[in-house]
C-alpha cells in the first residue's frame, strides 16, 4: 500500500507508536503488511532448503524489530529498512542453524527480485557485506536496503537523506565491491 496516505499514516503510527502506543503499532503492522510480505517474498524467492515461509519470515522478522530499544521512527521507509534487516538477519540464522544441525554445507543461494543481482550464496554475501560495513556503513547499508528488502532507490533515498544519483551511484560501488570480494572468498 503505497502512496501518499499511507506515508502520513505510517508516519502518525509510528509517532504514536514511539509515545507507547501499542494498538498503533498493532495498526501500523496492518497498514504495512504487504509491503512487510513482497520484502520478505524477495529474500525467500527461489529459495531451496529454507523451510521458512513468507508468513512465518514477516513475523520473526517484527518480534526482533518490536524487541529493539526505542528507535526514533522517521516514516515508513526507514521503518522498512529496519525491518527488511530485521528479516535479513532471521533468514541468515536460519540458514546457519540448519547447517549446524545437518552437518551438510550446501550451497544456498538467494534469488533477488533485483535485476542486475546474480544469485549469490547467503553466507557468502553476509560475510562480504560485514567487511564492507566495517569500510563503509552507508554502502553496506543501501545494499541491505536494496537487495535484502527489495527497497527501491527512491525509497533508499529518503530513508538516507540522500538524492537518487547518489544512492544509485553508492549501490553500484558497493555492487562492484561486494563481487570482489566475493570472487576473493570463492577463490
Amino acid at each position: 500500500m503505497r502512496g501518499q496516505d499511507s506515508d502520513v499514516n505510517a508516519r502518525a503510527l509510528l509517532c504514536a507508536w514511539r509515545s507507547g502506543d501499542v494498538a498503533a503499532r498493532d495498526r501500523l503492522f496492518d497498514l504495512l503488511y504487504g509491503d512487510l510480505r513482497q520484502a520478505a517474498a524477495a529474500m525467500l524467492r527461489g529459495e531451496q532448503g529454507i523451510s521458512l515461509s513468507i508468513g512465518d519470515l514477516v513475523n520473526e522478522g517484527v518480534v526482533k524489530l518490536v524487541g529493539l530499544e526505542r528507535i526514533d521512527w522517521q516514516d515508513r521507509a526507514h521503518f522498512l529498512a529496519l525491518a527488511s534487516r530485521m528479516m535479513r538477519r532471521v533468514v541468515i540464522e536460519h540458514i546457519r542453524a540448519k547447517r549446524r544441525n545437518k552437518r551438510d554445507h550446501q550451497r544456498v543461494e538467494l534469488q533477488t527480485n533485483i535485476p542486475e543481482a546474480r544469485n549469490v550464496d547467503v553466507e557468502d554475501l553476509n560475510h562480504a557485506l560485514d567487511r564492507l560495513a566495517s569500510i563503509d556503513a552507508e554502502r553496506a547499508e543501501i545494499v541491505e536496503m536494496r537487495y535484502f528488502g527489495g527497497m527501491e532507490i527512491s525509497d533508499i533515498a529518503v530513508v538516507l537523506d540522500l538524492s537518487e544519483s547518489t544512492v544509485k551511484r553508492r549501490w553500484n560501488t558497493a555492487r562492484l565491491w561486494l563481487r570482489e570480494a566475493m570472487d576473493e572468498q570463492a577463490a
